[in-house]
């Protein structure tokens, strides 16, 4: 078998652990999930171990699972900014998060500090 060949099972993993995580996310951003999942809680959704769903979808995807749920984090963050009249503080809240740790963690991402974002976004 060739060193970089991806077997089925590794492409149904990946398939379902993004599954997962969008309806989690999607939960998360309606209020109807009260905690951020782990890496853990996706696993035993999908009935592997941690580190079997982590090097499986590094493998598949060339990403850390914590990468892709940071980047789908992002999405959803810059959408309730861009969609919704909620205050930055109600959208960290709504996301799990400390106001000021969404702030950090915006910015990070996007460079910007998620207010400078949505008035910058308004003017356009």
């Amino acid at each position: 078998m060739e060193k970089n060949k991806v077997s089925v099972r590794q492409k149904e993993i990946v398939a379902q652990y993004l599954q997962e995580l969008d309806k989690h996310l999607t939960d998360l951003k309606d209020g109807k999930a009260d905690k951020t999942f782990e890496i853990k809680d996706l696993a035993d959704l999908l009935f592997v171990s941690p580190k079997h769903l982590s090097n499986t979808i590094q493998e598949v995807l060339g990403k850390s699972p914590c990468d892709i749920y940071e980047e789908r984090l992002i999405e959803i963050s810059k959408a309730l900014l861009l969609t919704t009249n909620h205050t930055i503080s109600h959208i960290a809240q709504t996301l799990t998060f400390d106001p000021s740790n969404f702030t950090k963690f915006f910015k990070s991402y996007v460079g910007l500090t998620p207010s400078h974002f949505k008035s910058l976004s308004s003017k356009a």
